[in-house]
């Protein structure tokens, strides 16, 4: 029992300290703090930038996705525009050649064969001589002067990557975009207030980022979080990470309870492979590197296993311990609130605290479903886009 009792008072610590007690102390110490004030001030001073996309199947954003880039306006020879097709089978190419026959500084390399994002990525980087590189989605629209904000630190020679704020559009009452966006809210309050502390920004969202050319890492081939693996190199070589909440980007917002855990899956099975190549990286001497990887990514990827230590606990423990048992039927109640919730949906009646934990629940599972499919092994990196206007 003394086991039972100490195991489950551990990961209730570790969850609670991830998911309220860290953020609540970032939020504390960041006004204490100083944002970079050494900027470009305006467009015509920005160093030269290379936009990457790597794309597949995406002919009904992807006209939208590069107005979107035009329209920030640099200065004529500042910038280029190379987009990767991943063997699409519809109209993307087409559309990308019709579009590059207008403007010169857009270029695009058509590959034969499925590759996968990080591959293209890889490739296009190569091609590039610019010195700052903005690695996009094809689904990710950029708001005017967006590309300045995301520049304008690269003039502080300790800035190696700058992450976007990304915004969602789209949001509707049935389905999980509100949780969705909830959850993507509060993280970027997390990693702009990580980036302020330390410079040690837990990994760029991936939808629009900047990063120095000369800092950019090669992606090992089937690794499906990039962008996180991208953002700890330039962290370990020396280098901030941050967030510029002025930088606004805009995506439609995941609604699809099914869809949102297919791409949770694969992100977790990503979030293994990170743990196992950085995992050195909790007992780094980068100021502030280990605390913010622990307390922020470590903890929560393991999250399911906490979970599961509490209720076998409880089980455990209930039978000589009234506080227990109710805890455990507390716990019983919660995990048939996705179901009640489901049922509700049907008859459309939406509870919002309903979709908060369903929403909680399914994280928590792709967790654990990525967690396995990182132990069987990943054998590709290449994905189907998320599926468009849920």
């Amino acid at each position: 029992m003394i086991v039972a009792l100490t195991l489950f008072w551990l990961s209730a610590a570790a969850l609670i300290y991830t998911y309220l007690i860290y953020p609540a102390l970032l939020r504390l110490i960041a006004p204490y703090k100083p944002s970079n004030k050494i900027i470009y001030s305006t467009t015509g001073e920005l160093p030269r930038v290379s936009v990457l996309m790597a794309v597949y199947n995406e002919q009904d954003v992807i006209k939208e996705k590069i107005e979107s880039i035009i329209n920030n306006k640099l200065p004529p020879g500042k910038f280029e525009i190379l987009v990767g097709s991943d063997a699409s089978t519809d109209n993307t190419n087409n559309i990308l050649q019709q579009m590059a026959s207008s403007y010169s500084f857009l270029k695009h390399v058509f590959f034969e064969d499925r590759r996968g994002k990080s591959s293209i990525i890889n490739e296009l980087a190569g091609l590039t001589e610019a010195e700052i590189i903005i690695i996009t989605d094809a689904n990710v629209m950029l708001e005017r002067n967006a590309i300045y904000h995301l520049l304008k630190h690269f003039k502080n020679i300790h800035i190696g990557l700058v992450d976007s704020n990304m915004k969602h559009k789209g949001l509707k009452d049935y389905g999980i975009s509100y949780p969705e966006n909830a959850y993507i809210t509060r993280e970027v309050e997390i990693k702009y207030n990580e980036g302020r502390i330390w410079g040690t920004m837990m990994g760029p969202f991936g939808g629009c980022y900047a990063i120095r050319k000369k800092l950019y890492s090669r992606v090992p081939p089937v690794f499906l979080a990039d962008d996180f693996y991208i953002n700890m190199k330039v962290i370990i070589k020396g280098y901030k990470a941050i967030i510029e909440l002025d930088a606004h980007v805009y995506e439609d917002v995941s609604n699809s309870l099914c869809e949102e855990f297919r791409r949770k899956v694969r992100i977790a099975a990503g979030n293994f492979q990170n743990l196992k190549h950085f995992y050195i990286c909790l007992f780094s001497g980068t100021k502030g590197l280990s605390v913010s990887f622990f307390s922020h990514k470590v903890l929560r990827w393991i999250g399911p296993f906490f979970l599961a230590a509490i209720f076998l606990c409880s089980l455990l423990m209930s039978g000589e311990n009234i506080f227990y048992r109710y805890l455990l039927y507390i716990q019983l109640l919660i995990l048939i609130f996705p179901v009640i919730d489901y049922l509700l949906g049907k008859i459309n009646i939406h509870i919002i605290i309903l979709r908060f934990v369903t929403h909680f629940i399914s994280m928590n599972f792709a967790l654990l479903a990525g967690f396995i499919k990182f132990l069987k092994g990943v054998k590709t990196n290449v994905w189907q886009p998320t599926r468009r206007n849920q």
